[in-house]
Order: C-alpha cells, then sequence, then structure tokens
C-alpha cells in the first residue's frame, strides 16, 4: 500500500474557527454533549447527512480539530482551494479507498476524522450507512462518537440550499461506539457487524435528538423535494 498524503493539522486548526463563526453567528445553534467526545487519542465523528452545510457545522462544533471526508465534486474553484487548505479528506464516491487510507493515516497519529457513513444527503435517519467508518474504526482502533445534525436542512428545500440567517440549528454528540472483532468472526462479517453497530447508534440518536430538540427531519430526500403547495416543515 503506497504512502498517503496526509493532511497537516494545521488546516483544521484555523479552519473549524470558520465553522464556530458559521454556528453561533450565522446560524443559532445549540449543541449538547461535546463532553462525550474522546479529549484525545484517535476519534471517529459519525454524523447523520441531510444538508450542504454539515460538514462546516460539524467542524465548527466539534470540541477537537477535525478532517472530514468530503465528495470530490467540491473540490473545484475556490471551494476546492479552501478544502484542501483546510485539510479536509476528498472522497471518490465510485471508489473512496485512497480516502480511507488517508483517514487512517491521520487516526494514526491521534487525529480526529469526520465521517457521512449515510454517504450521500438525504433525510438523515441513518436508516443505511457504509461501511468506511466501520472499517476505519476496527483498523484504526478508534471509538465511534455518532452525532445528529438537525435542521441544515428542511422538507422542501434544495440540495444546494444554505440554511438561512439565524436558523436555529441542533447538534447533538453521542456516547462513543466501541467495536471490535468477536472472537472467531473475521473479515466482512466483523466488518458488517461493527457497521450495524454504529448504525444503530445513530440511528438512535437522531430518533431521539428529534424529540429534545423538536427539530424534524425533513420528509424527501433533497433530490425528490415536496410537491407544490405542501407546506414544508
Amino acid at each position: 500500500m503506497s504512502t498517503p498524503h496526509v493532511p497537516s493539522p494545521a488546516g483544521p486548526a484555523w479552519s473549524r474557527w470558520v465553522g464556530r463563526f458559521l454556528a453561533r453567528v450565522v446560524w443559532d445553534t445549540r449543541v449538547v454533549g461535546a463532553e462525550r467526545v474522546p479529549a484525545t487519542g484517535p476519534v471517529l465523528l459519525a454524523a447523520n447527512h441531510t444538508g450542504l452545510v454539515d460538514g462546516p457545522l460539524v467542524l465548527g462544533v466539534a470540541p477537537r480539530p477535525l478532517h472530514v471526508l468530503v465528495k470530490e465534486e467540491m473540490y473545484v474553484g475556490p471551494v476546492g482551494w479552501i478544502l484542501r487548505a483546510a485539510g479536509q479528506i476528498p472522497v471518490d464516491r465510485r471508489g473512496g479507498r485512497a480516502a480511507l487510507v488517508t483517514a487512517l493515516a491521520v487516526l494514526r497519529r491521534d487525529g480526529g476524522v469526520g465521517v457521512f457513513p449515510e454517504g450521500n444527503r438525504g433525510r438523515g435517519d441513518a436508516t443505511s450507512a457504509r461501511a468506511g467508518v466501520a472499517w476505519l474504526a476496527l483498523n484504526g482502533h478508534a471509538p465511534v462518537v455518532p452525532v445528529a445534525v438537525l435542521g441544515t436542512r428542511r422538507t422542501g428545500d434544495g440540495v444546494n440550499r444554505i440554511p438561512g440567517f439565524r436558523r436555529r440549528l441542533y447538534v447533538e454528540f453521542g456516547e462513543p461506539v466501541l467495536v471490535g472483532k468477536a472472537e472467531g468472526v473475521r473479515g466482512k462479517a466483523a466488518l458488517d457487524a461493527a457497521n450495524e453497530q454504529i448504525r444503530a447508534a445513530l440511528a438512535t440518536l437522531v430518533t431521539g435528538a428529534v424529540d429534545r430538540s423538536g427539530i424534524a427531519l425533513p420528509v424527501d430526500g433533497p433530490e425528490r423535494p415536496v410537491p407544490r403547495g405542501r407546506p414544508a416543515q
């Protein structure tokens, strides 16, 4: 396996302040459970995904710097330059091996990595999850903190819509999930079991966060806006 280019910790050190400005000044973000994120050592933050700004928001409210996996299509023009300077990790969704290897190297230097297990922006209910986060947790020996992100996309919002000024947002960090290979379980079976453990923890957190915050998930996927005339939540 070739040695990956590992982004510098300097990127998240400054870019998290941009995210914090967005979370606290541009939007009205309530943060719950940040103390549950381990202060040292490798850690994965696994968040649900509904809106365009989920990445910057999680980066800004997390209690430690993060390298967030971001789809490769975002790395164009000025936005692409900023993402690279911020130390974020591009993901080719046709085959994300390079991104996983890079993220694993970050974990092995005791860094933090942000992942959206659902892969694409959608309803954010974590009914499905890709196995990359489980692979990283198993191979990087890192706890996984589920993160519920609510309010960044409402029902009927377009896929690229940015939340309006002072919109109420909500981010909740759950208890860390520790995964490992059970005795006698190897390979894909171990990966599938770890992935389901992480997905279930995230889905449970999101469901509870909706109740605690009063902010609903969108009822549509971003590619399927609600019909005209139907009120958005």
